[in-house]
Formats: structure tokens, C-alpha cells, sequence
């Protein structure tokens, strides 16, 4: 079989093709032929090396999948050969088959497009997640939320479809405009950037506000690892995060999908006010990844949702692909399709 392996840290032209034996399943696991994987942001982190929790090259990158189960290892209870699943890897998506634990795979309708639903199983969860369960926002997305989003000035009109309020940040101070539009702040504010944008984003919060940090774009320069990104990074968390422990008003929390999705408890609070998963760790609840994964495939059914298929590429374009992403030529999600 192919899959796509990263030998050592950077830019795109690090990924290969190579060909490899068909992986048996373990214990607990399943062996799933992949009909899409996803290419993601997280994806471009993990080649560059920039991914909290990155294993060491090689290994092949690739968060997210739907495929079809095709061998069950010993001691599976719960799947049969021909159930089309979706899981969230992390890394080793980028294959045409590959091996995952029993307990990670959600049930997938053969209906839908795999392509679609694997945009549903990182990027949508990520964002369902950040709403209901860090930020606990009192309605959803789609019933009653007043956004604000930024964006450059040409997907200005992307954000705008989608119902928010598009600020330009590279002509507009958002921080500014937030608060000429609110008068004293936003309930919640999702920084997936990290840095000092998490700074200004806390000052964003009116009080009672929270704020999620759940990326660190600015580790990452021209496709690479950035270690002066990687400095400002951290300082600007550990100042944020010390902010939220001395404010009695507002709560700075961080998000990790794959911290909140399964394994053992453990909990590091990020800020005051009631426990809730945080940076490295935080509750963990693997019944929450299937139940919202389930309350997406029925907003997708209800076309509530629409997920964006920019491209659909052979495996043996990876680096196509991790061009494209870095590039940020394309308008919405990159599949692979072995």
C-alpha cells in the first residue's frame, strides 16, 4: 500500500510517497481503508514540528479520516467489516489503510460524501466544541450568536455568508472595532492564532467574558518551524494565562481536541471559575467526540451546515496539497483521496 511519511521537520517538500506492507490490526483495533483525509492546518503544524505532542520523524501526518472498516483485530466488539467510520488520528491519516483504535471510530452514513463528513470531524468538532463545551455558550452558532470574524479583505464576503461580522485585520484594529460595536466587549472570544493576539484578545472579553486559546499559528513562518514564534508564543500564554488567575471577572481557557476526546482524567485549570478542560490536559470524556460528531452529521443532514470541498487530490499529491495550505490559495477544505 502508499502512504505519505515525514523523514524529517519543514516545509512541504518534506512529504513522500512510499510504499509499505498492509498493516495488521492489534488488540482493540481496526484496520480502515481510507476514502478521504483530511488536510488540515494541524497537518502543516506536525510537518514543521511545531505540533504540541509531534512524534519524532517518520511518521505519517494526517488528523482526521472516513474509510471503510476492513479487518477487526482481536478483542473488537462493536464494528464489522464494511461499517464506514470516521476517526480523529491525529497523525497517519495520510494512507490507504491504516490502523485505529476500536474505541476512537464514529459510525459514518454510507449516504453522505466521505469528503464532506471528514470536514466535520476536526475542523467542525473543533468549532462545535469551542462553543458548547469550553466556551458553554447559552445558544448555538446556528440560534441567536452575534459574530464578529476576522479575515482578510477577500474572504470578506466568506465571512459574511456565514453570518458574522467580517473584520479585515490587516487594515482594522479588531480590538478597536469590537468595541466601538459592543460598547464594552464580547462574551467570547476563540483565538486560534495564539501569541500576542491572545493578549488582545482577552482585553476584547466584557466582564464575565471568557476566552478559549486553542492554536499557535504564530509558531509557524513560511511553512516552517518559527523558534522566535515559539518564544513569543509562550510568553504571551503564560501572561494571558496569569491574567485570567488574577482577574475575578474573566476566565482564560485552552483547547486541545485530542486531550478532550479520550484517555484518563486529568485536569490543569487555566484560569478562575468553574473546571473546565485546559492547556495539556482537562477533563477528558470520550463520549463527547461521538455525541457531537452525531449532533453534526444532523445539522449536515438538515443542511444546516455546508461543508466546503476546495479540491480532492490522489495521495501521491501531499505535497500539492501542503502547498496549497500554506499558500492559502484555496477556498476551504483540501482532501486526500487514496
Amino acid at each position: 500500500m502508499k502512504r505519505v511519511i515525514v523523514d524529517h521537520f519543514g516545509g512541504p517538500d518534506v512529504l513522500r510517497v512510499v510504499e509499505d506492507e498492509v498493516p495488521r490490526p492489534g488488540p482493540g483495533e481496526v484496520r480502515v481503508r481510507v476514502l478521504a483525509a483530511g488536510v488540515s492546518f494541524t497537518d502543516a503544524q506536525l510537518r514543521a514540528g511545531t505540533y504540541l505532542g509531534v512524534p519524532p520523524p517518520p511518521f505519517t501526518p494526517g488528523y482526521e479520516l472516513v474509510g471503510v472498516v476492513e479487518e477487526l483485530g482481536p478483542g473488537c466488539s462493536t464494528s464489522h467489516v464494511g461499517d464506514r467510520v470516521a476517526a480523529l488520528t491525529v497523525w497517519g491519516a495520510y494512507a490507504e489503510r491504516v490502523c485505529v483504535p476500536e474505541v476512537n471510530t464514529v459510525a459514518v452514513p454510507e449516504d453522505l460524501d466521505p469528503a464532506e463528513v471528514t470536514s466535520l470531524v476536526l475542523t467542525y468538532m473543533t468549532a462545535y466544541q469551542l462553543l458548547h463545551r469550553m466556551a458553554r455558550v447559552k445558544s448555538g452558532g446556528l440560534a441567536g450568536l452575534h459574530l464578529y470574524g476576522t479575515a482578510s479583505a477577500r474572504d470578506r464576503a466568506a465571512v459574511e455568508r456565514h453570518g458574522a461580522v467580517a473584520i479585515d485585520y490587516r487594515t482594522e484594529d479588531f480590538l478597536a472595532r469590537v468595541r466601538e460595536a459592543t460598547g464594552d466587549g464580547v462574551d467570547v472570544a476563540l483565538d486560534g492564532l495564539g501569541g500576542a493576539v491572545s493578549l488582545r484578545s482577552f482585553r476584547a472579553l466584557r466582564t464575565g467574558g471568557r476566552l478559549v486559546v486553542y492554536g499557535h499559528y504564530s509558531t509557524l513562518a513560511q511553512g516552517r518551524k518559527s523558534w522566535r514564534g515559539w518564544g513569543e508564543w509562550y510568553a504571551a500564554t503564560a501572561t494571558v494565562a496569569l491574567w485570567g488567575l488574577l482577574s475575578p471577572h474573566r476566565r482564560v481557557l485552552a483547547y486541545r481536541i485530542q486531550r478532550l476526546r479520550g484517555g484518563r482524567r486529568q485536569m490543569i485549570p487555566v484560569g478562575r471559575g468553574p473546571r473546565a478542560p485546559a492547556v495539556g490536559g482537562g477533563p477528558r470524556y470520550p463520549g463527547w467526540f461521538r455525541e457531537d460528531f452525531e449532533a453534526l452529521l444532523e445539522l449536515l443532514r438538515a443542511d444546516k451546515v455546508h461543508p466546503l470541498v476546495a479540491e480532492r487530490l490522489p495521495l501521491t499529491e501531499a505535497r500539492r496539497a501542503h502547498e496549497l495550505l500554506d499558500s492559502s490559495a484555496s477556498r476551504g477544505k483540501l482532501v486526500l483521496v487514496p
